[in-house]
């Protein structure tokens, strides 16, 4: 072979076997490949409405018959393709095979196939792949004219049942017999509906009358709307709930006393509606039921309840246990049920949750039932209730390890263990205790070429309480329903070369009340955080920006003080000492021009985030957050969430009068508890959102609002109370700490970006559209930024005022993609700067810079609100 020849060959052969491999995919990913000839795939149902287009045009696709193969892989039939991998002489054989129980699934089950179908030549083989595509795919669908038709008249059936009793639905289908493929498309007529024209009520028995006429104003059924068979359902709900929460035990339990009459005589369009109650033919009066007795069992086994057990009770509950582990006060707690309440359904299932939210049992068996007895009929108004609980084993080990990503570590794993210990004094009381690290490569602040391991390593004790911890009986003023739970909590963590090192010690007091399933009260005592600096004369080791402009400063005022820069290069003076000496120098700042005095103040920011950022602080507080929420409640498609939250922090410090400490560079000095500053501040956060569905679409509205005051002893926020912009969930434009704010400041990037400030607003508009159940799409737009409460004549013109903060708020707009695998859902966005107020006038819209493939990507999991 020549020299020539050999050197082409590589190229050549590498084209051939590129072509051959994409031939393979394209033939093994046909969707046709198994298609029998004269047959149709389909590969789509079209819905087109001749008329006007009702709300629920969305769920008719349901309705039909056949559905075309699911689009799983970047929204292509993945299934599909893995069972056309297979090889076809098989599927007949492996269609048999996989009807039978997996510990059936064997190679001499597979022989006696292979013999059964004449395949002795393939006798001994185990199929795997093609067992593995045929199980993970799924058949291609082929078109069935029985069942386009029976499909047209199921959406036909649920036209009626919607209220359009005159609709119209007919169909076509499309066949490509040159590709083997078929779509089906139906045609919608839906006419004009049928209406509510007058609304009565037949109610036999006067009690239940009377409370549907007390909340007839909660009726979903109104005269003048259309003749909706969901809406009657759903009145039908709600009646049932209603009467239980009144105290009809099992009310309407099979389903045959409540019923609708229309009457459709005269008119198809105009129909008079009656709602009819009747227990049966007879119309007996109903019984407003009693909670009789209430037993709980705490038994190891089934078996052992009732003869291994020990009688106990308090307060009309009956208990039966095994042993005295618990005390009996903890559990009377959970129980929401009282003997001689009138029964009420909601607290038998509250009873259950709390049970369960304790942590210390499993319910073996729950039994609410009318007592028997009292001659021959049966006591049909007292209710028995029974609970048969199973504790828990006294200690849980868990032992996890987690990758994670962010903008400081890049990747990194973060191992934990977490132990809880059960039942710790006897009323129910658990200690949770946690010991978790997150360890990761960061770039070497001093040698970008390099790498530094950097970690964090935290441990964490929680005791938590089934009562409030309170020295008086609190039941009067707080019920049993609330829930109440309390914990304390005791924390320390320490971490290294994530900027500069820290080391936090946390501890709290904390009270929660439950008042149902959307409102929650929550309250924080005692919550006290000391956050101490290990290395602030490292400070310039890891900001870098900070670094460069503290030196430009030096060099040019060293320039006209000669012995300044003598005594610093000698070590007489230190950074810090000639940066205060520089700040206090009047005659150099005056003398400076336009670009020396934007240079000054840069790096008077520097210093005050060098102030801030090494501030060994004590934050004592009293939190207060209450949270409203509707989401994922089946009654609220159009979920409201609000959560607010309150912090009061430094009161009970300020008492003490202690000597103050030196001050900052830029900070006066402040009183201390123990060598240590301590903060004054309130601060509120505000988070509300609204979600609107647009059949299987959601448009999400978040509003943040932020504001932090500080006090007394404190002329700034806290750092680690302060507020930024940019991350995944928030303004996802800018990654975190990314230039952004604060207001329209011109400060020098390099040290706008470590600046934090005391009032932040944060509006996010997103709308997500779900191509599949596991992919989803959605566009969105992030508009904020942060502010200052007023003006402290620092250069950086952050001050809020309303006149002009709606010109100072960045905003960025991009799209995404969620994946959702298992129970995770994994989310990218890509987000563009759309409007950037830190840039000079004039530059500040950037969409003529746009670079649509230099996004900012933001990689995180769940929504970001």
């Amino acid at each position: 072979m020549s020299c020539k020849h050999y050197k082409n060959s590589p190229q050549k052969y590498y084209k051939i076997i590129s072509f051959a491999t994409f031939v393979g995919l394209l033939y093994a990913c046909s969707t046709t490949k198994k298609v029998p000839d004269g047959e149709y795939l389909l590969v789509k149902n079209n819905f087109e409405f001749e008329d006007k287009k009702a709300p629920f045009d969305s769920e008719l696709k349901g309705y039909v018959q056949q559905k075309p193969n699911k689009r799983q892989f970047l929204f292509m039939p993945l299934s599909l393709w893995l069972y056309n991998a297979a090889n076809p002489k098989y599927d007949t054989l492996l269609n048999e095979y996989m009807t039978y129980p997996n510990e059936l699934r064997d190679q001499k089950l597979r022989d006696s196939l292979f013999i059964k179908y004449n395949m002795k030549s393939s006798v001994g083989k185990s199929l795997f792949f093609d067992r593995l595509y045929h199980s993970w795919g799924s058949a291609p669908v082929i078109l069935d004219q029985t069942k386009t038709e029976k499909g047209a008249q199921s959406v036909k059936k649920r036209l009626t049942y919607r209220g359009y009793w005159d609709a119209e639905v007919r169909f076509k289908q499309d066949l490509d017999s040159a590709a083997k493929k078929a779509t089906v498309s139906y045609f919608v007529t839906h006419k004009d509906p049928t209406y509510i024209k007058e609304y009565y009520y037949n109610i036999t028995d006067p009690n239940v009358k009377n409370i549907y006429q007390q909340k007839i104003h909660e009726s979903l059924i109104r005269q003048g709307k259309i003749l909706d068979q969901t809406v009657l359902e759903k009145e039908v709900t709600r009646i049932n709930e209603l009467m239980r929460d009144y105290g009809y035990y099992k009310f309407n339990n099979f389903g045959d006393e409540i019923y609708f009459v229309a009457d459709s005589i005269k008119s198809r369009k105009q129909v008079p509606l009656t709602l009819e109650i009747h227990r049966d033919s007879l119309d007996r009066p109903y019984k407003r039921s009693t909670i009789g007795n209430i037993d709980v069992a705490i038994v190891d086994e089934m078996r052992d309840y009732p003869n291994n057990t020990q009688k106990d009770s308090l307060r009309g509950i009956r208990f039966h246990k095994s042993d005295s582990k618990y005390d009996s006060r903890a559990i009377w707690r959970t129980v929401t049920v009282a003997n001689k309440q009138i029964y009420d359904q909601k607290k038998l299932d509250l009873t259950k949750r709390n049970i369960l939210s304790m942590n210390n049992f499993s319910i073996l068996k729950s039994r609410d039932s009318l007592r028997h007895g009292g001659g021959t009929s049966p006591n049909d108004s007292i209710v028995d209730v029974m609970y048969i609980l199973k504790p828990l084993p006294k200690y849980d080990l868990k032992v996890g390890m987690d990758l994670n990503y962010s903008e400081v570590l890049n990747f990194g794993i973060s191992p934990s263990v977490d132990l809880t210990t059960r039942n710790v004094f006897g009323g129910a009381e658990n200690l949770s205790t946690s010991l978790s690290g997150t360890f990761g490569r960061i770039v070497d602040p001093k040698n970008i070429d390099n790498r530094i391991w950097a970690y964090e390593i935290s441990a964490q004790a929680s005791l938590s309480f089934p009562r409030l911890l309170l020295p008086f009986n609190y039941y009067k003023l707080l019920p049993k329903r609330y829930s109440p739970t309390s914990s304390i909590t005791l924390g320390v963590s320490d971490q290294s070369n994530i900027g500069l090192g820290r080391l936090n010690f946390n501890t709290g007091l904390n009270y929660l009340a439950t008042v149902n399933d959307k409102v929650t009260h929550r309250l924080t005592l005692f919550n006290t955080q000391l956050s101490l600096t290990k290395n602030k004369d490292a400070y310039y080791d890891y900001f870098v920006n900070d670094d460069a402009i503290r030196r430009e400063i030096f060099t040019d005022y060293f320039a006209s003080n000669p012995s300044t820069a003598q005594q610093f290069s000698s070590g007489q003076l230190t950074i810090d000492q000639v940066s205060q000496i520089i700040t206090k120098d009047t005659k150099y700042i005056q003398g400076l021009n336009q670009q020396g005095a934007d240079r000054f103040t840069a790096f008077v920011g520097t210093l005050v985030n060098k102030d801030r950022q090494t501030q060994d602080v004590l934050i004592s507080s009293m939190i207060y957050n209450f949270v409203y929420n509707e989401i994922g409640k089946k009654d609220y498609p159009n979920a409201f969430y609000f959560n607010g939250k309150v912090e009061l922090a430094g009161n009970i410090f300020s008492i003490f009068n202690q000597k103050r400490n030196d001050g900052g560079i830029t900070t006066s000095p402040e009183r201390t508890i123990f060598g240590v500053s301590y903060a004054q501040f309130v601060k509120f956060d505000f988070d509300i959102r609204k979600y609107f569905k647009f059949n299987n679409n959601t448009l999400a509205l978040r509003q943040f609002i932020g504001i932090g005051i500080p006090y007394g002893n404190s002329s700034n926020m806290p750092v680690i109370r302060s507020y930024f912009n940019g991350g995944p969930n928030d303004i996802r434009a800018w990654i975190p700490f990314g230039g952004l704010g604060p207001a329209d400041s011109q400060v020098d990037e390099r040290v706008r970006t470590y600046m934090t400030d005391n009032l932040k607003l944060t509006t996010n508009i997103e709308f997500r559209v779900p191509f599949n159940d596991m992919y989803e799409g959605a566009l969105f737009t992030d508009i904020g930024n942060v502010w200052s409460l007023k003006n402290y004549n620092n250069g950086y013109g952050d001050e809020f005022k309303f006149n002009k903060f709606f010109k100072q708020v960045g905003v960025g707009s991009g799209f995404g993609l969620r994946v959702n695998v298992a129970y995770i859902k994994l989310r990218l966005d890509l987000a563009y700067k759309i409007y950037e107020p830190n840039k000079p006038e004039g530059e500040r819209w950037r969409i003529k810079d746009f670079q649509p493939f230099k996004p900012t990507l933001n990689i995180a999991f769940g929504y970001p609100f």
